[in-house]
């Protein structure tokens, strides 16, 4: 029978487990509502009467991100962050490094399913989607600009199989194929900073290029923690051509509004190209007092020195700002009486604060519902505070010694400081009929350095095409948290569920923990085509990392078993084939591995629990397939992922072996283009998962995994208007889920549907005559205004948090 291990600081959820290491950097709330100034400019703009014309046909206008041609930026493989950049054409189409972009290189356009452009995060060699034996999901700025994704939580809203976690404790996470939060790898530019339900942070869409959803275990390319897959943010890449410009805004009913401002293209230097995004938002929440301002700068030079040598250096900062929602909580139908709300929870619940243990029967209460008069209702502190700043530096060359042989070096720093400062915990008492709180803050201070180096080399073995790439990578991950060390502040006090007096936090009390992780990695990957239709894909990374950690309590005292290290040389690879009988129709299959540490993120592991790491492996079989007019495309697979070794959260101090976590299921997807004028898509995903050999849980579904994940959507494009208008939606059906592993609290299926139409104006009909061109968006978001539970945070088993409400938006943006 597993032992519980109490894991010493308060574990808050699978996130908090991992101990939430985030940094203290307090910054200016932007309070009060006020009119994008670049919406009311782009308003203005198109006031210009309309001349009377003949029926002049007007080309469809396609919002993209500039496409590189010659050159593309490094960015995204895996947690190492090599530069991806134009090569010269190798002798051989297969594996060209120069594919290894992130994004369409421009020289055709994306097919309807995007499988035509590389993610590279999803392998080393360059190939394409369609040629990757795995699923990989490319979202790229036109569907985001289509679609509405304004933050990268949103852009999960259409993919295969993929929830977004946005909870306050660790944001911009996600879920899929069974795994959540920090068990799916974030990467930046391909760059591994650490646990996701640790270091990320909600970011704004406009100055991202793409986002690589990378499905199933790989630690081949991300290293640690990539069990359920990573998710690859690629910033906009500079072009060569004439500099072109773009300035995004909008604004919608709760007050969210966003500005964004591009510029690309080739300056008067020969060979230096650039490109700098600066983005502004407001992202406001239906929940009373809840917001987030975003603010990014990203800049990019390439330098093209000769045709076979190039440099770059690139620069990003980001901030985030605001006061945090934690969730909603669940009360008692028997309490909430004629104001309880149906369709959104069921089942029971255990409060956090009084229960002794997993499924004490003391503090169980139910059935649970959602009380309608605490649909908008905040029960944070006043004082609450959330927020973060990061810097990033990036530089690097790559070298073409031949037409074969290619060199690439990206060197990276990372910095960042991160802040929590609430009351997160809130769990109804069924004796005084209160809200118990808790008070929690934590702070980061993190600094990464690290180079890799990448040898590519395309020819032949024996006659056969040839591709390999092997890459040497380095790093140097430093994070120093303080958090609420004083154990006799929890519950902290109580606030009746209806209007809630918010109160202040009060006098936090810090334990300090110091983290220091070096890792010294190599990967080699190959693809050898044995036939034109036959190719084998093989890879494997050998790592060496070591973890120290030091610390001191509030009261002075040394944590129990530091300072200590710790290494770990784990091996995991990737072998695979890929079959192609006719062109445009392939089949594969793929076993994978990956690895992380077993009882909580890497910088919270701790002698008091488990050293170990679990293992995880992938059999996964599919289909690929694009007409040969590129106007239709599907894809599905079927997986079966085991991770052995798995330690799972029983209560928010206490964890234990839960033995594995079996899942399987299978993901389809196809989009069509039958006429020029109409695009339809959809796609679905089914996904058993169950824990294995766990006392407490044994057969039940973990936290956040939908059984059935539905998306469809459809657009028509009135070309032969005097101003082309386009009117599309998008709907999304998510099953029931789990708020906790016990399985007792259920989060009911909902379906929700977006629309949109949007109207594309020629320059020849705006004031300003510099234009080349305006569109002017207008969306509906839950257009049926449905009330559902839209995630949880499994480490507050009290509460859910909701999604929003029906909102209207109005965007503008422009291009000269």
């Amino acid at each position: 029978m597993p032992t519980p291990i109490i894991t010493g600081l308060q574990a808050r959820s699978r996130v908090c487990a991992q101990l939430r290491q985030l940094t203290s950097s307090r910054q200016d709330r932007f309070c009060g509502f006020a009119l994008p100034l670049g919406l009311v400019v782009s308003l203005l703009a198109f006031t210009r009467p309309v001349v009377a014309q003949g029926p002049t046909p007007l080309e469809p206008v396609i919002v993209s991100p500039p496409k590189p041609q010659t050159a593309t930026a490094p960015s995204g493989d895996n947690s190492k962050g090599t530069p991806k950049r134009t090569m010269r054409a190798a002798p051989k189409p297969t594996g060209n490094p120069s594919s290894q972009g992130t994004g369409n290189s421009g020289q055709q356009a994306a097919t309807p399913l995007n499988t035509n452009v590389v993610a590279g995060s999803s392998n080393l060699l360059g190939l394409t989607v369609f040629q990757t034996p795995a699923s990989v999901q490319v979202v790229d700025q036109q569907t985001m600009r289509e679609q509405g994704y304004r933050t990268t939580p949103e852009t999960a809203a259409g993919a295969v199989g993929v929830l977004a976690l946005d909870v306050a404790g660790a944001p911009a996470g996600f879920s899929m194929r069974g795994f959540s939060f920090g068990e799916v790898t974030v990467l930046y530019n391909g760059i591994w900073i650490g646990p996701q339900s640790i270091t990320s942070r909600v970011l704004d869409t406009a100055n991202l290029a793409q986002v690589e959803f990378v499905k199933g275990p790989l630690s081949l390319m991300s290293g640690l923690a990539a069990i359920g897959g990573s998710v690859n943010y690629v910033n906009l890449q500079p072009t060569t051509g004439p500099i072109r410009n773009e300035l995004d805004t909008s604004i919608d009913t709760l007050g969210t509004y966003r500005t964004h401002f591009g510029s690309g293209g080739s300056t008067t230097v020969p060979g230096l190209d650039y490109r700098v995004d600066v983005v502004s938002s407001r992202i406001d929440s239906f929940i009373d007092g809840a917001y987030q301002n975003l603010n990014a700068f990203s800049s990019q030079l390439n330098y093209r020195l000769s045709d076979s040598f190039k440099v770059f250096g690139a620069v990003e900062y980001n901030s985030d700002a605001g006061h945090a929602y934690w969730g909603t909580p669940l009360v008692t139908a028997a309490f909430a009486g004629p104001y309880a709300v149906k369709g959104v929870v069921a089942g029971t619940a255990s409060n956090t604060f009084t229960a002794a243990n997993a499924g004490d029967p003391t503090a169980v209460f139910g059935p649970v519902t959602i009380d309608s008069r605490t649909l908008t209702t905040n029960y944070n502190v006043a004082d609450n505070s959330i927020g973060s700043q990061s810097l990033w530096l990036r530089g690097g060359f790559e070298l073409a010694l031949n037409d074969q042989v290619t060199i690439r070096n990206q060197a990276y720093a990372y910095g960042a400081r991160r802040h929590w400062f609430d009351s997160e915990t809130y769990a109804f008492d069924t004796a005084t009929s209160l809200i118990d709180r808790d008070r929690f803050f934590v702070t980061h201070k993190q600094q990464v350095v690290g180079d890799n180096t990448d040898l590519l080399w395309n020819g032949s073995v024996f006659g056969m095409e040839n591709a390999f790439a092997t890459r040497l990578q380095v790093t140097r991950n430093d994070i120093q948290f303080a958090q609420e060390g004083n154990p006799n502040a929890f519950p902290a006090d109580s606030v009746t569920v209806v209007d809630p007096v918010p109160g202040l936090y009060g006098m936090p009390e810090p334990n300090i923990r110091n983290s220091h992780l070096d890792i010294l990695a190599g990967t080699i990957e190959d693809r050898l085509k044995i036939t034109p239709t036959l190719a084998l894909i093989g890879g494997i990374r050998l790592e060496d990392f070591t973890l120290s950690r030091d610390g001191i309590n509030f009261d002075g005292t040394i944590p129990t078993g530091q300072p200590f290290t710790k290494t770990w040389t784990p091996v995991s690879y990737r072998a695979a084939y890929t079959f192609e009988p006719i062109k445009g129709l392939l089949f594969y299959s793929m076993y994978a591995t990956a690895y992380d540490p077993a009882a909580a993120g890497i910088f919270s592991v701790t002698p008091g629990t488990s050293l170990e790491l679990t293992s995880a492996r992938i059999y996964e079989t599919g289909v690929k397939a694009i007409s040969p007019d590129k106007r239709a495309e599907l894809s599905f697979s079927a997986y079966d992922i085991e991770r052995r070794n798995v330690f799972v959260q029983i209560t928010n101090a206490v964890a234990s072996l839960a033995g594995e976590v079996r899942t399987k299921g299978i993901e389809m997807a196809g989009a069509l283009r039958p006429i020029d004028h109409l695009k339809l898509w959809g796609n679905v995903a089914f996904t058993e998962a169950r824990y294995v050999d766990f006392d407490f849980f044994t057969g039940n579904t973990p936290s956040n995994v939908a059984p059935v994940i539905v998306n469809a959507g459809a657009s028509w494009r009135f070309d032969w208007w005097y101003w082309p208008v386009e009117l599309g939606g998008a709907v999304r059906h998510v099953g029931q889920r789990y708020v906790f592993e016990d399985d007792r609290t259920v989060m009911l299926p909902y379906t929700t549907a977006d629309l949109y139409a949007f109207v594309d104006i020629p320059g020849r009909d705006l004031w300003w005559q510099g234009l080349d061109k305006m569109r002017v968006t207008f969306r509906v978001r839950n257009l049926t205004n449905t009330l559902y539970s839209a995630w949880a945070d499994p480490g507050f088993q009290d509460q859910v948090y909701l999604g929003a409400p029906r909102t209207f938006e109005l965007a503008a943006s422009a291009k000269w």
